[in-house]
């Protein structure tokens, strides 16, 4: 049986790198919490300058100790084949010196962008002379549970430290090794600049006890942001007491319009599927319009199968696939599955009426696109989809705070209420309001 990684909160494996305190879990964790809230007063007053030197210290320290990190990350990688992770779960583990240098410059590009602290979203004058101002503010302390996923640990630890806030990580066991170096290296370069090391901290040697003590640090923890599998959003969601943004599962679907330029449909399904499979902006199931499939399905299929993608297809798909085609029948658990993995859910429907529906059906809110050079069909695909991104004509994989100018980021969040889609440096903030008086009394 494949190992998942939709139970992240067990407890961190023994390790010279991540070693289990001698001291209890719970009052650790809270220590923690109050020294990042300490740290974040540094942030308080801190210009764009300092905040744009700490994150050139960090690309630095990242590349410098680069082969540390590889080193540690090979000991997680070995400990997931063992476990039986998947092709695609260990992709988003591995790092390489390419990956780190990747990493690295996405702080600088992150260093480059304007800060949004202090930023004014709205103001005024009253008839009565009161000035109003709502400014960007930061949260304080952001608190973050991911899985399998170390370059999630430097985004979160660069987007926190950009847009004013201390961070608190737990990374999971599967990338125990890596965090634990990558946390000490980022910490080690905050202090070079001034800042204290403890705005960015990991609680990964706590394991469980130690999350779900995290997750009830209300009043020292001011916003959680879980980022995986649904198991463990649900989880956060269920356990917290301190505000949650929920970040969501990415079952992405595609539809090809009976007016789609079959040329680039291919190509975006075959990017949109096969470029990364294992991150949640990958596409799961391609929905075709019946009126092109007999042209489109029998080459988008050879094309994928060329790439590896085994296909779970409805009758109709079944019937155009090639004797070279790998197939596998659709069932309802398909439709509503987020494979990670080198398999397509893929179904002939009617018209643009039965794609909706479908993904009405099965949608997780996260991302989805059209085909199409029918200018009503977009704009009505557009208004009816309801989910954080909407892509027309493009690639799902185009849903990343990077590929959207924001920057790094530290989640997709599929919830409605103060944050949706990539999450970059204005939704790690909150407002405040300034209201300037000259003696002013309320009548």
């Amino acid at each position: 049986m494949t190992a998942s990684l939709d139970a992240p909160l067990d407890t961190a494996p023994t390790s010279a790198d991540a070693p289990v305190p001698p001291v209890d879990g719970a009052e650790s964790v809270e220590a923690v919490a109050r020294r990042a809230k300490v740290a974040s007063r540094a942030l308080a007053t801190a210009t764009r300058a300092t905040k744009d030197a700490a994150l050139h210290a960090l690309a630095d320290a990242l590349v410098a100790n680069a082969d540390r990190i590889v080193a540690a990350n090979a000991d997680d990688l070995a400990r997931g084949r063992e476990s039986g992770l998947s092709a695609g779960l260990l992709d988003r583990l591995a790092l390489t010196p390419d990956r780190i240098d990747g990493i690295a410059a996405a702080l600088r590009e992150l260093a480059g962008l304007p800060d949004p602290v202090g930023e004014v979203v709205r103001g005024s004058t009253l008839p009565n002379g009161l000035r109003l101002r709502q400014l960007r503010v930061p949260m304080g302390v952001v608190g973050m549970i991911y899985e399998a996923r170390p370059n999630v640990t430097v985004d979160a630890a660069g987007l926190a430290l950009k847009s004013g806030n201390a961070v608190i990580l737990r990374g999971g066991s599967a990338a125990a090794s890596s965090n634990a170096v990558i946390v000490g290296v980022l910490a080690d370069a905050l202090e070079t600049v001034g800042l204290p090391g403890a705005l960015v901290q990991s609680i990964d040697a706590w394991g469980r006890a130690g999350a779900v003590e995290l997750m009830h640090l209300r009043g020292l923890v001011d916003v959680l942001v879980p980022r995986g599998g649904a198991d463990l959003i649900q989880t956060v969601v269920r356990e917290s007491t301190v505000p949650v943004i929920e970040t969501g599962v990415g079952n992405c679907h595609l539809f090809v319009d009976e007016s789609a330029d079959l040329g680039d449909a291919i190509a975006i399904v075959l990017n949109a599927k096969t470029q990364r499979v294992g991150v949640c902006n990958a596409l799961e199931t391609l929905l075709v319009h019946d009126a092109v499939a007999d042209e489109f399905l029998p080459i988008a299929l050879a094309e994928l199968a060329d790439a590896g993608v085994t296909i779970h297809g409805d009758a109709r798909t079944l019937e155009l696939a090639g004797d070279e085609v790998a197939t596998v029948p659709a069932t309802d658990e398909d439709w509503a599955t987020e494979y990670l993995s080198l398999d397509l859910a893929v179904r002939v429907v009617d018209d643009l009426d039965e794609a909706l529906d479908h993904i009405r059906t099965w949608s997780s809110g996260h991302t989805e696109a059209i085909v199409t050079r029918d200018l009503a069909s977009s704009e009505r695909f557009v208004a009816e989809v309801d989910a954080a991104a909407v892509m027309v004509n493009a690639s799902t994989r185009f849903t990343d705070g990077g590929q959207l100018g924001l920057g790094a980021e530290i989640g997709i969040s599929t919830q409605k209420l103060h944050a949706r889609g990539p999450m970059g440096l204005a939704e790690l903030t909150t407002t405040k309001w300034v209201v300037q008086g000259d003696g002013h009394v309320r009548p």
